[in-house]
């Protein structure tokens, strides 16, 4: 069965990543924004998702929608059940995901799914937060996320950034798989933080963030100084940072509980959460319905290791 898919936000790195991997399997993507422009193998779409009427037009005949943009995204996804039209959304806000988890009583009534915390973090992290809690009777689990400080990212994820730094207090050291080692991350409201406790039946979880780069990690821990904060929240400041890359494209992303630790490492943060919404999206027709996070529809190791043969590297053993 062909799988009819509106990509909302689908001009940017996520999206074009997403309708990528979409267009080679048997799906038919509408790719989605206000300045549309050519995706190979995609219909391109202009449209306005702050527009009620613009967007109920834009719903016909579709099967999927995917959020790859924070544009009232409660009244979009409501939009889209109403119809039976599943949704997934790539967000990493928390109060997003909140008010998004409560369609699931309206997704179920409608038959749909509403997939959330769908992405590298969340995401990926969700379900390496599982294998770890699935096989350690540690109630207290932790989540380290190193990005690429060289890697391209569109000016809404790094707003979205430079507004988590200095907000949620703490550092650790987390062990990365190789060649990375051991860093310190520093606290970030990711979202899923917030949510696998509940999901899991955590006692607690944290999730802390650094980059490749150790001299831009260091300015994370700097970003809550009372000098330093009000810089970053300048124009200017953010359009060089903006243009500023020191360090690579890689990632890894590793979760930890008790004597249990389990990573996902490679290149292109967006290319990740977007093979990773992607491949949820294929799997749609079989998941359950209502509102769920991505560890609470499909298997963890298998589908990171469906996920790993897009050129990313899974790691369930020590290292």
């Amino acid at each position: 069965m062909t799988i009819k898919t509106l990509i909302l936000g689908g001009y940017g790195a996520v999206g074009r990543e997403a309708a990528a991997a979409l267009t080679g399997w048997d799906v038919d993507v509408v790719v989605a924004g206000r300045n549309p422009r050519p995706v190979p193998g995609a219909k391109a779409l202009r449209v306005d998702a702050a527009d009620p009427a613009d967007l109920a037009a834009a719903l016909d005949g579709i099967d999927v929608v995917l959020m790859c943009a924070e544009i009232d995204n409660v009244r979009v996804a409501r939009a889209c059940v109403e119809r039976g039209i599943h949704y997934v959304d790539v967000t990493a806000s928390r109060h997003l995901i909140h008010g998004l988890a409560r369609l699931d009583g309206l997704a179920g009534k409608h038959d749909a799914t509403v997939a959330l915390s769908v992405g590298l973090v969340p995401g990926v992290s969700n379900l390496l937060a599982r294998i770890c809690a699935d096989r350690s009777q540690d109630p207290d689990l932790s989540i380290g996320a190193l990005l690429g400080a060289g890697d391209s990212h569109g000016p809404a994820a790094l707003t979205w950034t430079l507004d988590g730094l200095g907000r949620l207090a703490g550092s650790w050291t987390m062990t990365f798989p190789p060649p990375f080692g051991d860093r310190v991350v520093h606290r970030f409201p990711f979202s899923d933080q917030f949510t696998l406790p509940d999901t899991l039946y955590l006692r607690t979880a944290r999730t802390g963030l650094c980059l490749d780069s150790r001299l831009t990690t260091r300015l994370l821990a700097a970003a809550g100084h009372p000098v330093v904060a009000p810089l970053l929240r300048h124009r200017r400041v953010r359009d060089l940072l903006g243009k500023t890359h020191i360090g690579s494209d890689a990632f890894a992303v590793v979760a930890a509980a008790g004597q249990v630790r389990v990573g996902v490492t490679g290149r292109r943060q967006s290319r990740a959460t977007g093979r990773t919404a992607a491949l949820l999206i294929r799997r749609l027709p079989e998941l359950p319905r209502g509102a769920h996070h991505i560890e609470q529809l499909v298997e963890p190791v298998e589908f990171l290791t469906e996920l790993s043969g897009a050129g990313f590297d899974l790691h369930l053993d020590p290292w």
